[in-house]
């Protein structure tokens, strides 16, 4: 059957602006991975239960695409159609995209699964619609669902305004330190909470990802380093000088020398 493939992103740059019930409102550029991706297909079955294939750290219950299911039987006018989908078959996942690493894989499954049963199903659902069902299932979703290369993403996730821009070519480094993102934010609102001005918010909402990456130090681009640090010290020794931080962590990341982009010097 058809494979569907899940990207990867980093945050260029990610700023808490504050509380929404259990999300935290961000100001972030999101950016795509293109040459890092989990691929996903459906593939038929006998067992009468929902089932996914892949190496995941959670049960299926907890499981994002599971979620997402949950999230689409309650939104469509005819969910006796996608449960007799998910009866018949299942969902098979190659993961590739490193689980606690500020990635976000498990929001891009999620998107992707959304995807595609719409499009199996001929379910005729618009992107904004796929946002507001995948926005019950993570702050994140959203951003794939509409599969920008890059974009400002605010509000809880739900605010996704594509920002033009050549995708950079990105090198990524994900230490084997489970990071979790509940206990990041919750250091960061009690210890390194700080507004965000208008002035900031509109430099970086107009600057280009290079820029920033150029212009910014790995604390200043991205809220969550310090308080991740401050509970993963072993973070410091996996940093290195001109590395920038994705998420909650725990990868870093940072643009490609020349030479491994094959691109001539100036």
């Amino acid at each position: 059957m058809k494979t569907y493939k899940a990207p990867a992103k980093v945050n260029i740059f990610l700023k808490i602006t504050g509380r929404r019930g259990d999300y935290h409102e961000i100001f972030s550029r999101f950016m795509l991975i293109d040459n890092l991706f989990d691929t996903m297909s459906f593939f038929p079955k006998d067992e009468d239960r929902f089932m996914i294939k892949g190496d995941f750290d959670c049960g299926t219950e907890q499981n994002t695409i599971y979620k997402a299911y949950i999230a689409l039987l309650d939104a469509i006018k005819n969910p006796d159609d996608l449960r007799s989908l998910m009866r018949s078959h299942g969902v098979a996942v190659e993961k590739n995209i490193p689980s606690f690493a500020g990635l976000g894989g498990g929001s891009s499954d999620a998107a992707t699964y959304l995807k595609m049963c719409n499009e199996v199903l001929h379910l005729g659902l618009t992107s904004d619609e796929l946002c507001t069902i995948g926005s019950k299932v993570g702050a994140d979703v959203p951003f794939f669902v509409h599969g920008y290369h890059s974009a400002n993403v605010s509000g809880i996730g739900e605010v996704v305004e594509p920002f033009n821009e050549k995708p950079l070519p990105l090198e990524i480094r994900t230490p084997k330190i489970k990071i979790s993102t509940p206990k990041v934010y919750r250091r960061f609102r009690e210890d390194f909470y700080t507004e965000l001005s208008p002035e900031e918010s509109a430099h970086l909402s107009s600057m280009d990802s290079k820029t920033i990456l150029q212009t910014y130090s790995i604390s200043e681009a991205n809220d969550l380093f310090k308080p991740a640090v401050s509970l993963y010290p072993e973070l410091k020794t996996a940093y290195e000088r001109g590395w920038f931080f994705s998420g909650s962590g725990s990868s870093f990341f940072k643009i490609k020398d020349k030479e491994e982009t094959n691109e001539p010097s100036a």
